[in-house]
This record gives structure tokens, C-alpha cells and sequence, in this order.
């Protein structure tokens, strides 16, 4: 356990209902707004691990975290690529704030194809005014991923839940932390038990060396109520075809992607700032022929990463309307391809900055090394080897990939 382990008692509060976005322009420009503020205190919270309670209150509150609710129940839905594009921007200004939605956004998906309408009405109700949903889906003390020992078992006034969860990211900032689980006839639900439930206890362990202020610690459930109208199915959310992968691949493959694009971005300043060579005139020119290559490598590389983003999110988009077994596969094949391929680039060009930036580099104050921590802990969270087996054996075989939410 972290030396900083903690018990949670803050408990946010719906006090202002937030701004309601109606259309994908305004949800890029707000966006750009807030990303420049995150900016500002990115190293230091980095640095001291300042929790972004107040970065995180404002990101919600703009609205930017209801932009997926259905027209049809008052949001704005934006296309995939714009959610991309915005949790891109924001992993860039800091790799824990881009992250801290991702869950969210994955717990609305599964609502939307898998709730009653009863069930979305009233939880996107909720977003819509300000809500944050966090999560509890993995298990530290499982054989493997798809092993779950949390249980929901039926009472005459609704549902109980027991079990422990780590890696939650976003539970510690969430007003219902949805929660996965099992019956006794093995099947998966995801729960949206409200944070102030009693028996629900949040513990602030996370002492991961990137992506420091996720707040991705344990949340224990002990003999939590839930209501009935709180409870939806999860395991269906892929036995049929789904957007529910590759909606969620897609919103990884952004955060590294975004984090690539900013450590290039920083590369470039920082030559700008510190060669000798450099011209202090208006082109800042700069005439190293082996500083030139690497930064052309890097640029390809960061590029590639971000046509594929934009493909795969219409992948997604064309998908939407009506899916099938064969559009679904085809989202989470192009997924796959940005999720591989953004693993490696932002791995490499966070490197880079280090290295291109000279013996400044390794400076603490600086914090350039937080890109590269950011991207090696974010790239850990499922392997991209296997993506490249599933592109290929499609390719080879005409099999299609699994459906499931790390594809």
C-alpha cells in the first residue's frame, strides 16, 4: 500500500446544474478553453500529487462530460471524433485529466445499449446536469481479467453488493461510481451506486509513477443497497453487437495519442529555446541534420496516430446507426490499428523529448519526463501485441475480432 493511502470522505455535490453543450463546435471550443487552464498547474499538481478536484468540478460542469447523452434525451451527442479530439487535447495539457472521464464516458455507452428507457432517462437526466460517473470494474486478487468475485444478490427491497475493486479511476471526483458484478447465475451487471451509499468506502492508494492525480485507487462495497432501477445489464453489452469496445479503445488510443502530440510539441520548443545554432531571428531556424531527422520521425509518427484516430472514429460513426456483427468488427479492427500504433508513438516520442532536450531533460522542475510517465503507465492497460494479432488474423483468416472492451 502507498505511504498516502486514505480514506475518501469528500463528497461531491450537485449544487449548480451544469451547461448544457448542443453541438460538437461548441463542445471543440470549450474545450480549447478549459484545456489552456488545466495547463497551468499541470506539473506542480503532477509533481505533488494535487488531486484536480476543481479542474475536474469545472471540466463537468462545462458540460463537456453530458456530450454523449442521446439527442433524444436532451444532449448533444457528438460524433466519436470530437469526444477523441477533446480527451486528446486534454491528455496533452495533463495525462491524469484526460484520463479521469474515460470510465465515464465507457458507463454511458453501456447505458445506451443495454438500459430501459426508464433507466436513461434517468441517468442521463443526471449528467445532464453535472453528474460524474466513475468506476469499479477491474479486480486485483483474480486469476485473470474476466474472473470477478464482487457479487449483487436480489433483496425484497432491491439489490445488495459486496466485493472490492482497484484501478478506479475517476471514483474519487464521481457522484455514482457504476460497479461491475455478478448474480449467482454468473452473470454481469453494472451497478450506478451512488457515492454516499452506506457501505461504500473509497480509499485513496494509487501510487502509480505516471498518471499520479487519476485518483485510481480501491472502493469496497460492503453489503451496499441498490436500487433496482440502478442495475443494468453489462454481459449483453457484447454477446449482441455493440459499440461498447471499440468506443472505449478508441477513447485510450486518443489519450496517447494526445500525449504524443504535446511531448512533439514540447520537443520542438525546447530545441527552439536551448541549441546554440539556432537563429534568434524570425525563423528560428535550427541546422542540425540529425536533430532534423529525429524530429521529422517524430511528426510522421504523431501524424500517423492521428489520421488513424480520425479513422477509426468514423468507423465508429458509420457503425452507429445500425449495427452488425460485420460493421462492429470493422469499428474494432481500425480501433485496434490507432490503439497499436498510438501504444508505440507516444512510448517513443515522449523518449525523445528527453533526450532532444539535452541535460535540461532531467530537470524535476521542468517535468518533461511526466509525458513519458503518463504514456508508460496508460500504455500498461492492455497489451497491444494482441491487437496486432487480432488485425492480422482478420487479415489472414477472415476472422473476426472478439467483441469485448479491450477491442
Amino acid at each position: 500500500m502507498s505511504s498516502f493511502q486514505n480514506i475518501v470522505t469528500f463528497k461531491p455535490q450537485l449544487s449548480t446544474p451544469a451547461h448544457v453543450i448542443q453541438s460538437d463546435a461548441e463542445a471543440l471550443s470549450i474545450a480549447q478553453q478549459l484545456a489552456q487552464q488545466f495547463k497551468k498547474n499541470a506539473v506542480k499538481r503532477d509533481a505533488q500529487r494535487i488531486l484536480p478536484f476543481a479542474e475536474i468540478e469545472a471540466y463537468s460542469q462545462s458540460g463537456l462530460w453530458a456530450i454523449t447523452v442521446p439527442k433524444a434525451f436532451g444532449g448533444a451527442d457528438v460524433s466519436s471524433y470530437t469526444v477523441a479530439q477533446i480527451i486528446a487535447l486534454m491528455s496533452g495539457v495533463d495525462g491524469s485529466i484526460g484520463q479521469i472521464p474515460q470510465n465515464h464516458f465507457y458507463a454511458l455507452e453501456v447505458l445506451r445499449n443495454t438500459a430501459s428507457d426508464v433507466q436513461k432517462q434517468k441517468l442521463y437526466a443526471e449528467v445532464l446536469k453535472g453528474a460524474r460517473f466513475g468506476n469499479a470494474l477491474a479486480e486485483f486478487n483474480t486469476q485473470n481479467a474476466a474472473e470477478k468475485y464482487s457479487r449483487i444478490d436480489q433483496t425484497p427491497h432491491g439489490y445488495e453488493v459486496n466485493g472490492e475493486k482497484f484501478y478506479c479511476t475517476g471514483s474519487l471526483f464521481a457522484h455514482r461510481i457504476p460497479t461491475l458484478v455478478k448474480d449467482q447465475q454468473q452473470r454481469e451487471f453494472l451497478a450506478f451506486i451512488p457515492r454516499d451509499s452506506q457501505g461504500l468506502e473509497l480509499i485513496d492508494d494509487w501510487s502509480g509513477f505516471g498518471q499520479r492525480t487519476t485518483g485510481s485507487g480501491t472502493v469496497k462495497f460492503h453489503q451496499v443497497k441498490v436500487a433496482a432501477e440502478d442495475v443494468i445489464a453489462f454481459d449483453t453489452a457484447f454477446s449482441q453487437p455493440t459499440l461498447v469496445g471499440p468506443f472505449a479503445q478508441i477513447m485510450h488510443a486518443a489519450i496517447e495519442t494526445g500525449i504524443a502530440r504535446a511531448a512533439f510539441e514540447e520537443t520542438l520548443l525546447r530545441i527552439r529555446q536551448a541549441r546554440p545554432w539556432i537563429d534568434s531571428g524570425v525563423e528560428h531556424a535550427c541546422h542540425d541534420p540529425l536533430t532534423q531527422y529525429e524530429l521529422g520521425r517524430m511528426i510522421a509518427d504523431v501524424r500517423a496516430s492521428e489520421v488513424l484516430l480520425k479513422q477509426a472514429a468514423r468507423s465508429i460513426d458509420a457503425a452507429k446507426p445500425h449495427p452488425t456483427a460485420e460493421n462492429i468488427a470493422q469499428a474494432s479492427l481500425d480501433v485496434a490499428k490507432v490503439r497499436a500504433h498510438s501504444t508505440e508513438t507516444a512510448l517513443k516520442v515522449s523518449s525523445k523529448l528527453i533526450e532532444l532536450a539535452g541535460s535540461r531533460g532531467s530537470q524535476r522542475e521542468d517535468g518533461l519526463d511526466r509525458f513519458w510517465r503518463n504514456a508508460r503507465v496508460h500504455t500498461l492497460h492492455d497489451a497491444s501485441r494482441w491487437k496486432y494479432y487480432f488485425i492480422a488474423n482478420h487479415l489472414l483468416n477472415g476472422v473476426k475480432p472478439p467483441r469485448r472492451g479491450t477491442l
